[in-house]
């Protein structure tokens, strides 16, 4: 056999763009319904344990699915918006814990969470460096923005437009870093963590000036009288909240009536959760309330059902390859007629034209099988990052 792996080395060896070929075919059947597994089993693993750990979520009656993806995994597609009046309202039941949170601006691609400190109790986050935000202005990055934007303690970021010509919409902040996190390997590694005052001045419900009533700049005054001085729009507002003008940032409206997305609840126990979400089942409700698991586990059958049409697909590709690669050698049996001639004349049997053509297979299948590992090694090795980009982006 040592002889006949020889000799079939040799040939393949002369016959590289062939060999190349066939091993290129194999390893592609081999790696493509392997690494499909891998993905979709690290996806069901990553959905279903940040919705596990996500007892109920209230937002607004829109997308069930929406909502979920926004609020738990910090997805692109905002959901319809709710007030802070329903983070009250489950205050005030007495049943449950709510963390409001307010997910729709970014620090470049990252997402800015604005939440309550309650927040990095709900997921179990801690710091491996600095300190929680205190003030307004002030965030706590995750631990894979530190590292793509090659941030620390003490630097700043600063809010991004919603669009290139949003001039009189979203504010850009310059935002203080506080704290980083340390790394949980969930979407709150990719997030930028401040309070919901400072997304509503971000919005521009909030905002910080001069006093106006010290101006005497004629452009910038719109009225004065006794009771009351009106500025003009030329007024100057600040876009960093430091100590020296932190007392000037003030909301207009009532807080209750602001904006947030959603709010994660924690009931007491299992009982206050059942009682919690019968109070949402009214028909003139104007949220809802969902269990992420539910949701999620519906979106994994869906998933799963597109897998089996892949997988169905990909045993059509492979059976069909098989049969080329039979084609293949069949053709280059007949191509070797003249070889395989002069090796029955030098007096070898025809179990040792098998042997060689065994041989020329094992070693095909052999290399296919080294890249295949090869390339499944570095797939499972960096599969929770394969699953955020392909899934979670």
């Amino acid at each position: 056999m040592k002889n006949s792996l020889y000799i079939a080395w040799k040939y393949i060896n002369h016959n590289k763009i062939k060999t190349l070929t066939l091993i290129a075919c194999v390893s592609i059947i081999l790696i493509l319904p392997i690494s499909l597994e891998i993905i979709l089993n690290e996806s069901e693993v990553q959905l279903m344990s940040r919705a596990d750990d996500t007892p109920l979520v209230v937002g607004d009656k829109g997308s069930a699915l929406d909502l979920c993806m926004n609020t738990l995994y910090f997805d692109d597609e905002i959901p319809g918006l709710i007030t802070m009046d329903a983070s009250e309202r489950i205050q005030n039941s007495g049943l449950a814990l709510p963390v409001p949170v307010y997910i729709r601006f970014k620090v470049r691609n990252f997402p800015i969470i604005g939440t309550s400190i309650d927040y990095f109790d709900y997921r179990k986050l801690s710091l491996s460096e600095g300190r929680n935000m205190a003030v307004l202005g002030e965030c706590v990055i995750g631990s894979s923005v530190a590292e793509a934007l090659d941030l620390k303690v003490g630097d700043f970021v600063i809010s991004s437009p919603e669009s290139l010509f949003d001039i009189a919409g979203v504010y850009p902040l310059k935002m203080k870093i506080t704290g980083i996190l340390q790394a949980s390997n969930t979407p709150d590694d990719f997030a930028v963590f401040t309070d919901l005052k400072t997304t509503w001045i971000i919005e521009g419900y909030g905002h910080g000036h001069q006093d106006v009533t010290k101006i005497n700049d004629p452009t910038l005054i719109y009225e004065r009288n006794d009771s009351v001085v009106s500025a003009t729009s030329k007024l100057y507002h600040y876009n960093e909240i430091t100590e020296a003008n932190m007392d000037s940032f003030h909301f207009h409206g009532s807080l209750t009536d602001f904006p947030i997305t959603a709010v994660l609840v924690a009931p007491n126990d299992s009982k206050s959760g059942t009682i919690l979400q019968g109070q949402f089942l009214s028909k003139d409700e104007k949220y809802q309330i969902i269990q992420p698991s539910l949701v999620i586990d519906g979106l994994l059958q869906t998933i799963f059902r597109i897998r089996n049409v892949l997988d169905a697909i990909i045993l059509i590709v492979g059976f069909s390859t098989i049969l080329a690669i039979i084609l293949i050698f069949t053709l280059s049996l007949r191509l070797r007629q003249n070889e395989i001639n002069t090796i029955f004349k030098i007096g070898c049997t025809k179990g040792t034209i098998v042997k060689l053509l065994s041989a020329e297979i094992a070693l095909i299948i052999v290399a296919s099988a080294g890249i295949c590992l090869f390339f499944l090694s570095i797939i499972s090795f960096y599969k929770d990052e394969l699953v955020r980009v392909l899934l979670l982006a």
